[in-house]
């Protein structure tokens, strides 16, 4: 069988965890090979950093920020291409297109937030699930981090999205019920098994 990459992007709150699950149970549940990664993982030592600097605890630079973002991923790199070579399935909450999306919503060059992701494997499919700033606010109103809480910086990230999204990739509105968008995302998938 066939192995794919599906990278579930869109801003905080737009239901990434919660599509990449419903759309892992149902793989599963057909028997297919699955792989559920998140990032940024904050279980590994990069990804640790990392937490500390979105809790301001650290501080970045928006350059360095982005190269932790993307380091995290190197280190995965491998367990994807292998695992997709062997016919699994790699579902992935947040993937190349973050660093693109929140590098650019501050001022980083877009170009080089791809060039330095480009040996990391590439999604056979991007999944855009789009919602407003103003959903994320109001879908989560407390414990929100620095980026979440800069509501002008998602109103940027979004538009960053929505660039990247007109090069082929699926964009939903993730503004309505859960179970619909599920069923958009199941077709969008079948059609690349």
């Amino acid at each position: 069988m066939r192995g794919l990459l599906i990278a579930f992007e869109g801003l905080d709150q737009s239901g990434k965890q919660t599509q990449a699950e419903r759309l892992r149970d149902r793989l599963t549940a057909a028997g297919r090979s699955v792989t559920l990664l998140s990032f940024p993982d904050y279980q590994t030592h990069i990804g640790r950093e990392l937490g500390h600097a979105l809790r301001g605890e650290r501080a970045y630079s928006p350059d360095v920020m982005q190269l932790l973002y993307v380091a995290n991923r190197y280190e995965y790199a491998e367990q994807i291409a292998q695992a997709r070579d062997a016919g699994t399935i790699i579902i992935c909450d947040r993937y190349l297109a973050s660093s693109v999306a929140y590098g650019d919503a501050q001022g980083l060059d877009p170009v080089w937030l791809l060039e330095i992701q480009r040996y990391l494997p590439q999604p056979d499919l991007t999944i855009l699930l789009d919602i407003p700033p103003a959903v994320s606010a109001r879908r989560k109103i407390d414990d929100r981090d620095k980026y979440e809480r800069d509501l002008a910086l998602l109103g940027r990230v979004r538009e960053s999205y929505l660039r990247q999204a007109a090069e082929g990739w699926l964009r939903l509105d993730a503004d309505r019920d859960r179970g619909e968008v599920s069923e958009d995302v199941f077709r969008a998938v079948s059609a690349q098994l």
